[in-house]
């Protein structure tokens, strides 16, 4: 399973929170995701789920380009709604919801911006994404198309960590994605925040 992040906005540039604001890529954006795509479609992949939202859209469009594969939009895949904090730049955050900047930073459960919380993106990401994980072939491989909040939301809740912890994987830059794989005790997280071809992991800990 591969979790691929959206390429670059122009919020991401100006540090804007974008959430469910629907953002558009910017040309640099557009390239990152041609790039990514001509990579993970070595892997020939055998299905595309995405977030509708036209950043995540349009980087899974490039991927299919490639493959000829359909994508399966789900709604479920946005990014975390933020409330006030949709369109702030990480210092007017700060600024204004310092506390509540804080205690997101440090673990507690919050609605950042009187929006949803990590734990409810997970409730309806994760069940999405493992939906289609049981419909691939016994060694297929399924590609998501979402964004870097709800990504990390996914891998902690699929890995079994408390929510507290989810912040501990770090995020994932434009067009990078993570590869979960199915091992002996459930999913394991084979790589995080790549942007290279997954390689085998050869030696005591396999």
């Amino acid at each position: 399973m591969v979790l691929w992040r959206h390429g670059q906005t122009s919020w991401n540039l100006e540090r804007r929170f974008q959430g469910s604001t629907d953002i558009e890529l910017t040309v640099t954006g557009l390239a990152q995701a041609r790039r990514s795509a001509r990579l993970l479609a070595s892997l020939k992949p055998d299905a595309i789920v995405a977030s509708d939202l036209r950043r995540a859209a349009a980087t899974a469009g490039e991927l299919a380009a490639i493959t000829g594969l359909d994508i399966a939009y789900d709604a479920a895949l946005r990014e975390t709604y933020a409330g006030e904090w949709q369109g702030l730049t990480h210092d007017e955050i700060v600024a204004r919801y310092g506390e509540q900047y804080a205690a997101w930073k440090r673990g507690e459960p919050v609605r950042r911006g009187g929006g949803e919380l990590e734990t409810e993106v997970a409730d309806r990401a994760a069940p999405v994404v493992l939906h289609h994980a049981e419909k691939l072939p016994g060694d297929g491989t399924l590609v998501v198309v979402s964004h870097g909040g709800t990504i990390r939301t996914t891998i902690g809740r699929l890995l079994g960590l408390e929510a507290c912890h989810w912040e501990s994987l770090g995020g994932l830059s434009n067009c990078s994605w993570s590869v979960l794989g199915e091992g002996a005790r459930g999913w394991r997280l084979l790589e995080h925040n790549a942007g290279t071809l997954p390689e085998p992991v050869l030696g005591d800990d396999d």
